[in-house]
């Protein structure tokens, strides 16, 4: 369906086969842009995630409320069939088990290779303090099971999706954010799972860095190689290397891509390219006023191939993206705090 189910072995053949040149990254084009909701039931939104559940069937997740951090923000859920975006539906409220209301955060969609359709999110006071959570729906999230509080030092992704692989191993991208005496303290980390998310091992990644960084994404290289890349407060996204399907990862190093501390998603495609939605900024006043696309084809050698905004001001910012079981590139991203906006690209 989407590239959530490239598997590692498959991507040296589609990139031997399939790759287009170089040139044709400058084909990638804007099919279609939307927001997704027509009047929002509240007065800001962020953080979206999007998922094809089924073929040309789409769900959009974010959290929206007053302000982010209030306790008034709930996770809300939207429905397409390929065209309109219906109105959002409340899906959970941040109630904790002690009846105490919370705001929730980054919601995150994915379904597993069984047919299982999941829903992170977090809950709790703030990115230092909250726990991460879960429902999943067997109806391609029509109806949902009670939120459960997931294990002890398992946060679940914290903003980009899980990948799986070709044995149904998940590996859920997470971060931690801890404040110690000398300020915050940014660590990303892996979640693994073999068997179908109902348990979970935490696996660091270089806990030593001298790097701030969070919210992963995974890219799929090929036997067995992975890459993350992420965001960071050091005005580069950040990458590190496995070599072995995520169980030990290399140390963190910077990639040439800007960041302005702002969060950013990749993908492994089924041509083989990997796409990165990020802000090519850095930290400053209007850090996410721009927000563009690039592709690689090793995952290192990234060049920026279309604008999605570029604007003086504003805030565009926090992309998901998949890939369609059409072949089109969906994004969604918050545009403004005030709406998420949806875009298709194509290769033409």
């Amino acid at each position: 369906m989407s590239s959530l189910k490239i598997t590692s072995a498959l991507v040296p053949i589609l990139s031997f086969i399939f790759l287009p040149s170089i040139c044709a990254q400058s084909s990638l084009v804007k099919k279609s842009e939307v927001m997704v909701y027509d009047t929002p039931p509240f007065k800001q939104c962020h953080a979206s995630s999007i998922i094809e559940v089924s073929e040309n069937k789409f769900l959009i997740a974010a959290f929206g409320g007053s302000r982010e951090g209030k306790d008034d923000v709930s996770i809300w859920l939207s429905h397409s069939d390929g065209n309109d975006w219906r109105a959002p539906q409340l899906i959970d409220t941040g109630v904790s088990a002690d009846q105490e209301l919370y705001p929730c955060w980054n919601p995150v969609l994915f379904q597993s290779q069984a047919g299982t359709l999941s829903l992170f999110y977090k809950v709790g006071p703030s990115p230092r303090e909250w726990w991460g959570m879960v429902k999943t729906s067997e109806d391609q999230g029509k109806t949902w099971s009670a939120g459960r509080r997931l294990p002890q030092d398992i946060l679940g992704p914290i903003k980009n999706k899980p990948i799986q692989l070709s044995d149904g191993t998940i590996l859920s991208p997470s971060s931690t954010e801890t404040r110690t005496t000398e300020g915050l303290n940014w660590k990303p980390h892996i979640e693994k799972s073999s068997d179908d998310g109902k348990s979970w091992t935490k696996i660091p990644i270089d806990p030593q860095t001298e790097f701030d960084v969070i919210q992963p994404s995974v890219l799929v290289l090929g036997d067995e190689r992975l890459q993350i890349l992420c965001r960071s407060r050091d005005n580069s996204v950040m990458q590190a290397f496995s070599e072995d399907n995520g169980d030990t990862w290399s140390q963190i190093t910077r990639t040439a891509l800007p960041n302005p501390n702002s969060g950013t998603d990749a993908i492994t495609l089924s041509n083989g390219f990997h796409l990165l939605v990020y802000n090519p900024t850095v930290k400053g006043k209007n850090g996410r006023s721009k927000l563009s696309v690039a592709l690689s084809k090793t995952g290192q050698d990234w060049q920026e191939v279309l604008s999605l905004e570029n604007e003086k001001k504003g805030e565009f910012s926090y992309p998901a993206v998949i890939e369609s079981s059409d072949g089109k590139i969906h994004i969604s991203y918050t545009h403004n705090r005030r709406n998420i906006k949806h875009v298709v690209l194509e290769f033409n």
